[in-house]
């Protein structure tokens, strides 16, 4: 809620909806989707936990109980949570794209249509997770043609990636080496997506390692290779020195070779009738193509290994590659117009928007490192540790109930709600920024930045 909250009603001046960063834009697509799927799974392991220690029949196969009810219920809330997971790396991959092909984001409306249309529709397609349940050919059908619906925003995504990079001047850094390997790896998982959307082809894949390569063709490629850009992407933004690039493009030609190695034989075995979780096999005729995703396993371990060397190198090496200009990139959200990393008050003044594409734009006005007339004091919320507790207590709690250790049920219990009781009473919640300090820190920004422009400038000279 705070999400959606601040998205809608705290925008910068000129910031209408459609001129939103499309990250944004997925973020707050992914806030509604918690908001409106989590009470599912709320409200499930209520019911399942009144099964379970008071002996109730919801989901059980007497006295009016259903087990399918759960399942209907888990998936009900475990399809959008899908698109939990791969909304906001959708978002990354629209502003890697767009500032490494120098170019605005072709189809901006459509992709964010797109992705209204993807939160919508992610609640009707839940039960293609079990299409073998016996709900009859109208249920089955319906919820096929839907999860083959869902695919036509998605590939309006695609697209739009695709069409934004043509005729750009793309910088192959490691953030768009992620994106272009996305790209493929997604589409194909995508299109098995599809071939699973036939329920008469479910029949036969169902619970076989072709589902078990599907999902992580997406997840992996999708969701995980979109938060490893994003953290490329942004990692200077964050700690002020940029990754060693060597060992990040490492990372992903590993990553990119190991994950086909693992999981495209996946399919094929799954063609051959493997099912998953198995604790042993004997077919001989398997055993090559486990072979291979082993040596696929190995090459992601690999990649993992040059992720954590690239981590070391880079902070070993930080004072090298210091961030000095606050905008390694080139980039064309507000973001980049901040020092690296940026104040603990973001902006000294809130900057007004006129370009979708609104730090680029400053920029090609002169307007990038204009100082401001004059500073106001800064309006800063209070840090607090109450949220922690909470979630401290909680864990206690949760921990406690599924093992039965009833003193440290009540232990976690009281606890979370002592915290938030104390919170609730804490009126010392905010503070000012002195006018002083504000001009202090921009002056040191600016000087800095003043720096590293005539350092830049010799060096083109030289």
């Amino acid at each position: 809620m705070n999400f959606i909250v601040t998205i809608l009603k705290m925008r910068a001046p000129g910031m209408t909806l459609m001129k939103m960063p499309v990250f944004t834009w997925n973020c707050l697509c992914t806030a509604v989707l918690i908001a409106a799927s989590f009470p599912i799974l709320t409200a499930t392991l209520l019911l399942l936990s009144l099964d379970r220690y008071l002996g109730m029949h919801f989901f059980t196969n007497e006295l009016g109980g259903n087990p399918m009810m759960y399942v209907n219920l888990f998936w009900a809330w475990g399809h959008p949570e899908v698109y939990i997971l791969i909304l906001p790396a959708f978002g990354v991959f629209s502003e890697v794209t767009s500032t490494f092909a120098k170019k605005r984001l072709f189809g901006y409306v459509s992709l964010v249509w797109a992705t209204v249309a993807i939160t919508v529709l992610s609640f009707i397609v839940w039960l293609h997770h079990f299409f073998t349940m016996g709900s009859g050919a109208n249920v089955n059908a319906f919820f096929g043609i839907m999860t083959m619906v869902i695919a036509i925003p998605t590939g309006v995504k695609i697209f739009t990636w695709l069409f934004t990079m043509y005729r750009g001047r793309i910088e192959f850094k490691s953030p768009m080496l992620w994106t272009v390997g996305f790209i493929v790896t997604f589409s194909i998982g995508g299109m098995t997506g599809v071939l699973l959307a036939v329920p008469g082809a479910d029949f036969v894949l169902h619970n076989s390692l072709f589902l078990i390569a599907h999902f992580h063709n997406v997840i992996i490629g999708g969701a995980v290779f979109g938060y490893l850009a994003g953290f490329a992407f942004w990692f200077p933004k964050a700690f002020g020195f940029t990754l060693n690039e060597r060992w990040g493009k490492a990372s992903f030609w590993f990553w990119l070779v190991g994950f086909y190695l693992a999981f495209m034989p996946l399919y094929v075995l799954g063609f051959m009738g493997m099912t998953r979780r198995l604790n042993h096999t004997d077919n001989p005729e398997w055993t090559p193509w486990l072979m291979i995703a082993m040596v696929g396993a190995l090459f992601i371990a690999a990649g993992i290994a040059c992720q954590l060397i690239q981590l070391y190198v880079s902070i070993r090496d930080r004072n090298k590659n210091l961030d000095v200009t606050g905008d390694p990139w080139d980039g064309r959200t507000l973001e980049w117009s901040t020092s690296s990393p940026p104040p603990f008050y973001n902006f000294a003044e809130v900057p007004a928007v006129a370009d979708l594409d609104a730090y680029w734009g400053m920029k090609e006005r002169s307007q990038a490192t204009e100082k401001a007339a004059h500073y106001a004091p800064i309006h800063m919320p209070r840090n607090t540790g109450m949220g922690f507790l909470i979630a401290a207590f909680s864990l206690v709690f949760g921990f406690a109930f599924i093992w039965h250790i009833w003193w440290a049920v009540g232990v976690g219990f009281v606890g979370m709600i002592v915290t938030l009781i104390v919170r609730s009473y804490d009126d010392d919640i905010d503070y000012y920024v002195p006018v002083d300090e504000v001009a202090r820190i921009e002056a040191e920004r600016l000087k800095t930045l003043a720096n590293a422009n005539a350092g830049m400038a010799r060096v083109e000279k030289a």
